[in-house]
């Protein structure tokens, strides 16, 4: 994009979560690799519309820029993505930005996400040690363990195949895909594993895997390209073997 050549954002706005929405659209100086984060951080210096009426600065979370922690990402031009990651270039204008739809509005383009990170309390998304004495290096991991759980271990919590699945939702209690990838990250650590069934048992209860649909718009979102659709087939399988033990044992 050449320097100073204008380009056009139409930005999807709401005061809160009980205001009423609106769409406002500004104009802000093109340059070279410029993304939809320093569009809005141009809007946030100088928070005029396209016809020259001053408005409040855009609200919407960062924090890595580099596609690491997840916070940007909202809705662009019809997709689910990071704002840090979508190139101006790239998008066909006006680019349209809208916030997730799946998560409680906090304003403009926030959302609040902490319902992915409750639910990965649900089902303990985490290896149990104390801390409280010294447990030696560890098991050993052969590489190719490692190198599959490093991919599934990529997951930065974003929301995007929360938000493309059509069985996650404020009226649904599934826990969706990233949820179940770290059941699966979990189980297949070493250490981990000792308290699978525990993870499992929870994917057992309401809200947990039964819930999937297998439209597999996740792993068609995913911006870290986990194989969730595996993810959720492994986990399918050993959560009808734990099924099967407890009724046989």
């Amino acid at each position: 994009m050449a320097a100073g050549e204008l380009v056009t954002l139409k930005i999807k706005r709401q005061d809160a979560r009980d205001a009423p929405p609106r769409w406002e659209t500004f104009a802000v100086p093109g340059q070279e690799n410029l993304n939809v984060h320093a569009a809005l951080m141009a809007i946030q210096r100088n928070p005029v519309t396209r016809d020259g009426k001053k408005t409040a600065p855009v609200v919407w979370d960062s924090a890595c820029l580099e596609e690491v922690c997840g916070s940007c990402t909202m809705i662009i031009n019809g997709r689910v993505r990071q704002a840090c990651a979508a190139l101006v270039d790239d998008l066909e204008q006006p680019i349209e930005l809208r916030p997730m739809e799946k998560f409680p509005l906090i304003r403009d383009l926030a959302v609040d996400r902490s319902r992915i990170f409750r639910d990965f309390g649900r089902v303990h998304a985490w290896i149990h040690l104390d801390g409280t004495h010294d447990l030696g290096p560890g098991p050993r991991m052969a590489p190719a363990l490692a190198d599959a759980r490093y991919e599934l271990s990529r997951c930065m919590a974003c929301g995007c195949c929360l938000e493309a699945c059509p069985n996650y939702g404020p009226r649904s209690d599934y826990v969706g895909a990233a949820v179940v990838n770290q059941v699966r990250l979990f189980n297949l650590h070493p250490s981990g594993a000792m308290h699978a069934g525990e993870r499992l048992d929870a994917l057992l209860e309401p809200g947990g895997i039964a819930g999937c649909g297998n439209s597999q718009n996740c792993v068609e979102v995913c911006p870290k390209d986990i194989p969730l659709t595996t993810s959720l087939a492994d986990t399918m399988g050993a959560t009808t073997r734990r099924t099967l033990h407890k009724l046989l044992r």
